[in-house]
């Protein structure tokens, strides 16, 4: 095993794969960042996360090395990095991080992989919400500061950018992210989220608009096609990057999400988030600060099922009545300003 350093030059930071994880290990990463204000410090992501950090966070890297499968291993080398600091914890990224010659390998310890690593923390223990897990880590490698809510706030171009794809969309105006990418079990009924709409056009003079990847085009038609004659929606699915969508975001009074990364991100972005849980657990990816978590309690849940192979009652059983009134409990509950 090499000797660890405990004065790292040029440090990087492997995030986590998954959008909602990536967000929620920022506190994790800012601490790195202020424990060590002087060093190199370089953020290596897939494409689908890259992105967040050419926005304003606070861990401010000087590089985002953007990774895939097949040249992980290149890129990491290319950078000369003395330390790597890794989130994800597959045996994978480990391996990658010794392959890329990267002398000083910090992370958790989990089967196999602790050979790998030259600093290895012991696992935090299961059931502590995710962002904890990551803060955890990096407390066990002696930063502090690690923990807090994530924050994300556009660039003025990228708030520019999203106010002209929101021309004419008139405030307050709240967001949907109806769609999630585990499965289908975390989607609330395309029904309920039709009758929140129709109610807050109707009711709040609203705006609502849905986001989402391409692959949630179906859930966002099935929206459309329940709205009664009269109400509409703007339907910006498969219409933003990430980048665009933390803009959109930041134009929003208030937000309503399954679990899923748009969740993490609205409320990174300070957006009040409504949040619809049932097969997955409330208590390990919640939507970090103030915000609404709605559930219903039912024996079978969370069961952590893509599909539902009864009747979907965690989901159906939260009622359109009770997402309303969380999101008019928070527009109403907004400065003034930030309705005009």
């Amino acid at each position: 095993m090499v000797p660890d350093n405990p004065v790292p030059h040029r440090v990087v930071i492997r995030m986590p794969n998954w959008l909602g994880d990536a967000v929620m290990a920022l506190p994790a990463a800012a601490a790195v960042r202020a424990e060590y204000p002087s060093v190199h410090l370089a953020i290596a992501a897939i494409p689908s996360v890259a992105p967040i950090f050419e926005e304003r966070t606070a861990v401010l890297p000087q590089q985002i090395v953007v990774v895939d499968k097949a040249n992980e291993a290149v890129r990491l080398r290319e950078g000369a990095f003395d330390t790597i600091v890794l989130l994800p914890n597959s045996f994978r990224s480990a391996w990658v991080a010794r392959q890329s010659g990267i002398p000083h390998r910090w992370g958790y310890a989990a089967g196999a992989r602790r050979l790998l690593l030259t600093r290895a923390v012991a696992r935090k223990r299961a059931g502590a919400h995710q962002s904890e897990y990551y803060a955890a880590l990096v407390r066990g490698l002696n930063i502090n500061g690690a923990g807090g809510v994530p924050t994300i706030a556009p660039q003025e171009a990228t708030r520019a950018r999203a106010a002209r794809l929101l021309d004419g969309v008139k405030r307050p105006l709240v967001g949907f992210a109806p769609g999630a990418a585990y499965g289908h079990a975390k989607r609330w009924p395309p029904k309920g989220v039709a009758e929140v709409v129709t109610r807050l056009v109707r009711e709040r003079g609203a705006a609502c608009a849905m986001v989402g990847v391409a692959g949630d085009r179906e859930a966002g038609r099935a929206i459309e096609s329940l709205l009664p004659a009269g109400v509409q929606v703007v339907n910006l699915i498969g219409r933003t990057d990430l980048r665009l969508l933390i803009g959109v975001l930041s134009h929003c009074d208030a937000f309503v999400s399954n679990d899923s990364g748009a969740m993490h991100l609205a409320a990174a972005s300070g957006v009040p988030v409504t949040a619809i849980f049932g097969p997955t657990n409330e208590r390990a990816t919640a939507p970090i600060g103030n915000h609404d978590v709605l559930i219903h309690p039912v024996f079978c849940r969370p069961c952590m099922l893509r599909e539902c192979p009864i009747d979907h009652r965690c989901m159906t059983r939260i009622t359109p009545d009770s997402v309303f009134n969380s999101v008019t409990r928070r527009i109403a509950s907004a400065p003034e300003d930030h309705q005009a």
